[in-house]
């Protein structure tokens, strides 16, 4: 398809004429559609009518606003096949998943929906008995929202639904890997008629259309889920700026922790998925399996067996477990820390890399990757986030140990602990640092009424339905005095 960008309630091209194409990367000979390569000046008139839209859509009832995205979620909802589908063809994941994908923006629209009939303030007492004291929300003005590749439908109604629901103007830049989804959101708001210029979409690449977006001195908010380095700069910029704020979710280092009175054939399964969903392309996949070591053995034994058997290929074919890479440059990386590993001492207990073989040639298709190796703060292979299928089987002795080991990151996004021990349980959720933490369950599978965010290196913010509203919203005091004298709070005279 030939997409363009979506302007003031209008589909219009780049006036530069530059494109770019978007490339299946399960067969790099496959073109899924071209897209305009915007520049500063295609920022510039997005961030020109986002302004001049917020006045009159903050006044607009909140209610009316939820309508909007009630029948935004209904054309979703009639489609929602196809755009599993071309998801499947655009990024590379699992048709399931990318099912998933697509329910999970539907949950996130229904939900910001069912927010607009609730309060959205306080009514609270004063110390005075004649006065009345309320808190308020307000909206903060024009969001840029900068979404990644890996949940290209999801992670954008996280970040638009909450911002449009709180009277919110949006720009939205998407990753420019995944441009046919961020076509097919814009196409959705331009069918159920959402008043020109209250969602705009910039197509591009980060430096040329994304950075422009952040540094704009109209954006009062900047929300960003991609990397940690390009985060750090996103909040360099902001912080800069008395005016603007970031809320950003940056990647992590994350681990399931295997206590020895795991169940272990619920440890195994549930870090596969936690490992090789999205074939490790996910900000909360598990890369460090940290194990009790007398359960280490079996652990490891059934882990290596159960990945052999895990079929890759084709995204679109319903068998498939693990699709592609999403290009050379993550193969690249992938490849990098494997043999990182190797040069760094590891056991190497699965040989993965790139597959070259019938099927795959046309792909950025690799395995796992698994090895084992004691715990040292010095490996980078233990340290880094590699974000593909790459896995370190880690041992401990003692609790107090798991947690040192968990902890000495400088991410802390999504933890999971298998134990039938309460209290073990109990005080992992209490030491461990994370955002997202779970028992005898994945490392995956958020939902998107519960925070979603990390500590540390892995955000500054909660970029979820349920907290993002702080980010694009203000809070204000309201105090009304019904007497007819003046009497100040904290005992003050009010004699002048």
């Amino acid at each position: 398809m030939q997409g363009k960008n979506y302007i003031g309630g209008e589909w219009v091209s780049s006036p530069w004429g530059e494109t770019f194409e978007d490339i299946n990367p399960a067969n790099t000979q496959e073109v899924v559609g071209v897209f305009p390569k915007s520049n500063q000046k295609d920022v510039e008139e997005a961030v020109k009518v986002a302004r001049e839209a917020y006045s009159t859509w903050r006044r607009l009832s909140r209610i009316k606003r939820g309508e909007y995205l009630d029948n935004f979620v209904q054309l979703v909802k009639a489609e929602a096949e196809e755009l599993a589908y071309l998801m499947a063809k655009e990024c590379g994941k699992a048709i399931n998943e990318c099912r998933a994908d697509v329910v999970e923006g539907i949950h996130m629209t229904q939900f910001m929906f069912g927010r607009s009939r609730t309060p959205y303030g306080d009514v609270v007492a004063s110390e005075i008995g004649e006065k009345d004291a309320y808190m308020l929300r307000r909206p903060k003005g024009v969001i840029a929202a900068i979404s990644p590749w890996n949940f290209p439908f999801a992670i954008p109604t996280w970040l638009i639904m909450p911002s449009l629901l709180e009277g919110n103007t949006v720009i939205f830049k998407p990753s420019e890997e995944t441009p046919l989804m961020a076509h097919k959101i814009a196409e959705y708001f331009h069918r159920v008629g959402l008043p020109a210029g209250v969602f705009n979409l910039i197509q591009g690449h980060g430096p040329q259309a994304g950075w422009p977006l952040v540094t704009h001195p109209d954006v009062d908010v900047v929300l960003f889920v991609g990397s940690a380095p390009v985060g750090a700069e996103i909040k360099k910029v902001c912080a800069a700026d008395y005016r603007k704020m970031a809320a950003c979710e940056m990647g992590g280092k994350n681990a399931i922790i295997v206590c020895d009175d795991a169940n272990l054939e619920l440890a195994v399964n549930a870090a596969i998925l936690s490992a090789f969903k999205t074939s490790g392309q996910r900000c909360v996949s598990a890369s460090r399996l940290i194990v009790h070591e007398k359960v280490i053995d079996a652990f490891s034994k059934a882990f290596v067996e159960t990945a052999k058997r895990i079929v890759i290929g084709d995204p679109v074919d319903e068998k498939v477990f693990m699709g592609p890479v999403i290009n050379q440059k993550a193969v690249d990386k992938i490849t990098f820390y494997n043999n990182l590993a190797r040069e760094e001492g590891a056991e190497i207990l699965l040989k993965g890399g790139r597959l070259d073989g019938e099927g795959y040639r046309q792909g950025y298709f690799m395995s796992p990757f698994i090895y084992r190796m004691k715990y040292d703060s010095r490996p980078r292979v233990l340290r880094e986030e590699v974000f593909g299928p790459h896995v370190a089987i880690v041992p401990f002795r003692t609790l107090e140990e798991a947690i040192h080991i968990h902890n000495d990151v400088e991410y802390g996004l999504a933890m999971s602990v298998i134990t039938e021990d309460y209290r073990k349980a109990r005080t992992l959720r209490e030491e461990c640092e994370y955002g997202v933490g779970y028992v005898n369950l994945p490392s995956i599978g958020a939902e998107v009424h519960l925070p979603f965010g990390g500590l540390k290196k892995s955000g500054t913010g909660l970029p979820s339905a349920s907290t993002l509203i702080d980010a694009v919203t203000h809070r204000v005091a309201w105090t009304v005095n019904n007497a007819t004298e003046i009497k100040m709070a904290q005992g003050l005279s009010a004699a002048v």
